[in-house]
């Protein structure tokens, strides 16, 4: 069996991130050195489009990731967890908060942090205290205690943000500390391994 009709068998003949039944196509997920179906997916061109160019991104039409980054196949949620990472990183905090939820094992989250370092390599300004290079969706450490203004809490040194967001200052990142969103300056945190 091809790899095509593979997926179309495993996706029941539709896209499976938007679930569009029109215009379908292979997507192999970088890097691809093997070409199998657990390395492709079968998406629709107007998903296709978007994740090829990702300045033409629409938000509201990558909602559907609420569902499929649910789906059991690991391709399907690294694809999610690239999308929304990137959608993220835009300011679109619904997209923030279904990355929080998901969890990927140590495999599949260095593969799905793979390209989005080519993605990030220019926007990989961002660096840690020690130089270390901060990428979308890295778990850091506070270095120091922080005043956090305007919520009324100290950020203790020792506290592991995980899943951060890159903002346009390269000096500065976002992430959850006590439940609450915040900036953080990357000049007081230690990327966590």
């Amino acid at each position: 069996m091809s790899i095509e009709q593979t997926l179309m068998q495993r996706s029941n003949s539709s896209c499976e991130l938007c679930n569009s039944s029109s215009d379908l196509q292979v997507y192999e997920v970088p890097p691809v050195n093997d070409p199998r179906a657990e390395n492709a997916a079968l998406i629709c061109q107007t998903c296709a489009d978007q994740i090829e160019a990702p300045e033409t991104m629409d938000a509201n039409h990558w909602r559907c990731l609420n569902d499929a980054m649910w789906k059991p196949d690991t391709v399907i949620q690294v694809i999610a967890w690239r999308l929304l990472s990137r959608l993220a990183s835009q300011g679109e905090a619904w997209a923030q908060d279904l990355v929080d939820m998901m969890y990927l094992e140590e495999t599949d989250l260095a593969w799905a942090q793979s390209t989005e370092s080519s993605d990030s390599e220019e926007s990989s300004a961002h660096k840690d205290s020690n130089g270390a290079a901060l990428l979308a969706g890295d778990s850091v450490t506070l270095i120091k205690d922080l005043d956090v203004k305007g919520a009324n809490f100290t950020a203790k040194r020792g506290t592991m943000v995980k899943n951060i967001s890159l903002t346009d200052n390269p000096e500065q990142i976002e992430g959850r500390v006590n439940g609450t969103r915040i900036v953080l300056l990357t000049k007081f945190l230690k990327k966590s391994n």
